[in-house]
């Protein structure tokens, strides 16, 4: 049997975090760290290396976002949850930049949480209904934007016709099991194509991904 999903959950409320950690870990998920505030989710991500991080984000001592963001930038597999009392567009489109996968409003239900969190944990985009489409309509605000060249990307690395086509349609916004299910390959196939693309790329996240095909109209072919 594979290992239990590696979760950590940050939450300024106990009462929240607490009740947050126990229908997780009820689930059948590892709940192995909790934290309180900014800098303490910092440290103890660092020393767990959850698999998925549930985050809110009005923290004390550092803003959620500059955790993501902070914790994302050192371990790019990581994967960021955030469960806020907030939906507003802003704070929507903050935590993507800061590289969030999903979004989640504390309105969902338990159900919808652990599905939000095992689909986080794939890679792929979780987000309140009525936000995904807020998220796209950024990734491609962004990508009218001229984006900064890192020093050595001059040339643009080859990708495969597979991975070309998996990020098409990633760009499209279809999750990882929808372009599994299009392309009749395994989810774990999806993943693998999207991880070499990052690397090929010397991108770290979905929201670097997406930006990158849509520069390059992947997402209307």
């Amino acid at each position: 049997m594979s290992e239990p999903l590696k979760v950590m959950v940050v939450d300024d409320h106990p009462m929240w975090r607490d009740a947050v950690a126990r229908d997780l870990a009820e689930a059948g998920l590892a709940v192995v760290a909790t934290a309180g505030d900014g800098p303490q989710a910092v440290r103890r991500a660092r020393a767990a290396r959850p698999d998925v991080l549930v985050l809110d984000l009005n923290l004390p001592g550092l803003p959620g976002v500059a955790v993501c963001r902070q914790l994302v930038a050192e371990r790019p597999e990581l994967r960021v949850l955030v469960l806020s009392a907030s939906g507003e567009h802003q704070d929507v489109l903050d935590a993507v930049k800061s590289g969030a996968t999903g979004y989640l409003v504390k309105s969902a239900s338990t159900e919808e949480l652990l599905a939000a969190v095992r689909g986080t944990a794939a890679g792929d985009p979780v987000f309140t209904p009525g936000l995904a489409g807020l998220v796209l309509g950024e990734y491609r605000r962004l990508a009218a934007e001229p984006a900064p060249r890192a020093a050595g990307r001059e040339d643009t690395p080859r990708l495969t016709g597979r991975e070309t086509e998996v990020l098409r349609l990633v760009a499209k916004g279809l999750t990882y099991k929808q372009i599994a299910e299009r392309l009749v390959i395994s989810h774990r196939t999806v993943q693998n194509h999207v991880q070499n693309t990052l690397g090929k790329l010397q991108l770290h996240n979905r929201v670097e991904l997406v930006r990158y095909a849509i520069e390059r109209g992947l997402d209307d072919a």
